[in-house]
């Protein structure tokens, strides 16, 4: 049976947050630990916060290999100039490396059947170029996950979404993919807007 960590535990929280919130916690339980056992027992003591340091170095690690804001501007801005063909090539090799089953649809409302570990899910990213997604695309991606009976829908853009679009993917199961996570999703991006890289 695969481990998996509930998503709102602290340990899930604390691997979304900053690296120095674990560290800052660990230190101040290996701190408590220390001062609250007896003179023989304090190494004991420190123990409490290792599992924190540990998450703290997962998450430094983490954060260093993440592109900054700059460099995510950039890659986006490349995004934006490819072709369909270009950008769903990415796309799709992103998803297969990532250990995705991938088919091609070409739907209006979905450009991708992915699966994985049993689970089905719909890839739209047709409209990547658009500067900010409304409620309308994520209606369209819904039914299609409806109709197929897949498990979630998955909306990339290179842009920004409204705040409409942003409730109504929260409350119907669609993940958004923009920023700095489409940018590390198509982290070996292959092509310039004139060619291959």
């Amino acid at each position: 049976m695969k481990f998996k960590m509930a998503k709102n535990s602290v340990f899930a929280q604390l691997l979304r947050a900053n690296w120095y919130v674990s560290g800052f916690i660990g230190a101040f339980m290996g701190l408590i630990g220390v001062v609250s056992m007896p003179p023989g027992y304090r190494l004991f003591g420190t123990i409490m916060g290792i599992p924190f340091i540990i998450i703290s170095f997962i998450r430094f690690k983490q954060q260093w290999d993440e592109p900054g804001p700059m460099r995510t501007e950039e890659v986006l801005q490349a995004m934006r100039k490819l072709n369909w063909e270009q950008f769903s090539a990415e796309v799709e090799m992103a998803l297969v490396r990532d250990g995705y089953v991938v088919k091609r649809l070409n739907t209006p409302d979905a450009d991708f059947e992915i699966k994985a570990d049993g689970r089905t899910a719909l890839v739209s990213c047709k409209r990547w170029r658009v500067v900010n997604t409304g409620i309308e695309p994520l209606k369209e991606l819904q039914k299609a996950v409806e109709k197929q009976g897949a498990t979630e829908g998955f909306y990339i853009t290179a842009g920004e979404y409204t705040q409409t679009a942003l409730n109504f993917a929260a409350e119907k199961k669609i993940r958004l993919i923009n920023g700095m996570p489409l940018v590390k999703l198509l982290r070996e991006l292959r092509y310039t807007e004139t060619g291959k890289v």
